[in-house]
């Protein structure tokens, strides 16, 4: 145990708790500063190199990818789908946007017009390309794009594939009274085509209990749908 050197004659001292806390303090320092030094520098380094890129590089890209998408959002809200994708000669299209600031809020917003465009074009492939690639913390966007996956599965044939993706978008929002039901029938009918009866009653009782006033294409409300309920032998 450490002591003290006391004068001759007199007994060596003790140190306390305390103090030994602080010489091992004193040398654990000593042994290991330069280590401690460079590690916050490599801190303070990396924590400012993150603010410089939000704040030099990924603004500015944020502002230019939203300057750049303006005019082909505004392509899309007229149904000029191709212009809207590839541009009109003067101003960006979304397969741009995507190219040059894909890794922005708005070029991944870019990749979900994309999908949407490359599906009213009938190149059902390209639209889940740019659709899987698209993702989104807002609820809504996320059950559009699901959406349209499983309408461009189905439109391909690929009723297994399409099937998961209706039904996830018919979950996401289901205080949606209009697409949530769509999107549970068009799964449900799918199921039906592909022999799994069971799980295709599942869905519509769900649509029929759930969403009672829900309009739809082939199925107006819970009362309609009783007759592809009935159909699949369930009369409940």
């Amino acid at each position: 145990m450490a002591t003290e050197i006391q004068p001759t004659g007199q007994a060596p001292v003790e140190k306390t708790s305390e103090e030994r806390v602080v010489a091992g303090a004193q040398q654990f320092w000593s042994k290991n500063s330069k280590l401690i030094g460079i590690a916050l520098t490599v801190v303070v380094l990396l924590v400012g190199g993150y603010f410089a890129y939000n704040s030099l590089y990924k603004g500015p890209q944020e502002l230019k990818a939203a300057e750049a998408i303006w005019k082909a959002e505004e392509y899309f809200r007229n149904d000029s789908v191709k212009l809207a994708l590839n541009g009109d000669g003067i101003n960006q299209g979304f397969l741009k946007v995507i190219s040059k600031y894909g890794g922005t809020k708005t070029g991944n917003r870019a990749k979900f017009y994309a999908g949407a465009c490359y599906l009213q074009l009938e190149d059902f492939n390209n639209a889940i390309k740019y659709l899987k690639d698209f993702s989104s913390d807002e609820i809504v966007a996320e059950m559009r794009a699901n959406g349209l996956l499983g309408d461009a599965y189905s439109a391909l044939g690929k009723k297994e594939e399409a099937v998961p993706y209706y039904k996830k978008a018919g979950t996401l929002l289901p205080e949606d009274q209009v697409n949530a039901p769509e999107y549970l029938f068009r799964a449900a009918m799918l199921l039906q085509d592909l022999g799994k009866n069971q799980e295709a009653i599942e869905l519509l009782r769900q649509v029929k209990n759930d969403y009672p006033r829900s309009v739809m294409p082939e199925a107006q409300g819970g009362q309609d749908v009783d007759k592809y309920l009935g159909k699949l032998g369930d009369t409940k």
